[in-house]
């Protein structure tokens, strides 16, 4: 057995996947107080987990912002950094079997990645994200847990926070169904419930997301967004998403793997470095 481990190490967070005959291997994800401790972590768990020996392993990719930290070859393999961007563009093709789209990479920020076949590049980003809604959720809601957080959306209604086309038309607007969003949170109140707020600001986050991707492809004819990370997981997604799809005439899609595309991207750059490369940790 051959097998290409990916890593994407954050500051507390590593995602890890093994990627077999092209097969992804039972993607994993480890918490841990600093990226050294998450990444051996994560490896260690991996390789038991899957019945992996050190001598399966043919090349470790490491990606993420905690990769800056890791200076030595992992466990004493041939490890190499992988470029985080073409990541996003591998994992997304790989796992929407895609090969022309943008692939939004929803992290703390937003990254956006124009992908069309082997020609992969970033082209810019907003910094709205996950980073975003933790920041609100602490100043408003006074938490930011991500599942406390989806909890109490869950018993929202966006209309008591956000000001909507019935809200200034008594018919539709040209392309915009009632219930579009004319402004966000421009109906909140003082009185506004916790949960309406958890909504309004999943919502808000999403929707600024989705709008600066679609804006993003006016000057191509990309119709394909593949929305990876962690935020793909707030259930929000599968109702916003598809209501901008009717508006603009485009496709999200959010694959099986979503959180894990960037680290099988990375996985997969094993097959295109050379162990003379200068990506490679001596």
């Amino acid at each position: 057995m051959s097998i290409s481990i990916g890593v994407d190490v954050g500051i507390s967070t590593t995602k890890i996947v093994g990627i077999i005959d092209g097969k992804v291997v039972k993607p994993l994800r480890i918490k841990a107080t600093d990226p050294i401790t998450s990444l051996y972590g994560a490896f260690g768990k991996y390789l038991y987990d899957n019945k992996i020996e050190l001598s399966d392993i043919q090349k470790v990719m490491i990606t993420g912002v905690g990769a800056a930290y890791i200076n030595k070859p992992v466990y004493g393999l041939p490890t190499y950094k992988a470029d985080e961007f073409l990541a996003d563009g591998l994992g997304a093709q790989y796992e929407s079997n895609l090969n022309k789209m943008i692939v939004v990479s929803m992290g703390t920020g937003t990254s956006l990645v124009e992908c069309n076949g082997t020609d992969i590049k970033h082209i810019g980003g907003i910094g709205i994200g996950g980073g975003t809604l933790s920041g609100l959720s602490r100043l408003l809601l006074q938490t930011d847990d991500f599942d406390e957080l989806v909890s109490l959306a869950k018993g929202g209604n966006i209309s008591n926070i956000n000001l909507q086309i019935k809200d200034i038309s008594t018919k539709p607007l040209p392309g915009l169904p009632m219930d579009a969003t004319a402004s966000l949170f421009a109906n909140a109140q003082a009185t506004a419930s916790r949960a309406d707020i958890a909504l309004g600001l999943i919502g808000m986050v999403l929707q600024a997301i989705g709008s600066a991707t679609i804006l993003s492809s006016l000057n191509t004819d990309i119709k394909d967004f593949v929305l990876i990370g962690n935020l793909t997981l707030l259930p929000q997604c599968k109702q916003l998403f598809p209501v901008m799809e009717k508006i603009y005439g485009v496709h999200f899609i959010i694959p099986q793997y979503s959180e894990f595309c960037t680290t099988i991207g990375a996985a997969l750059q094993a097959k295109m470095v050379e162990e003379n490369d200068e990506s490679r940790i001596l």
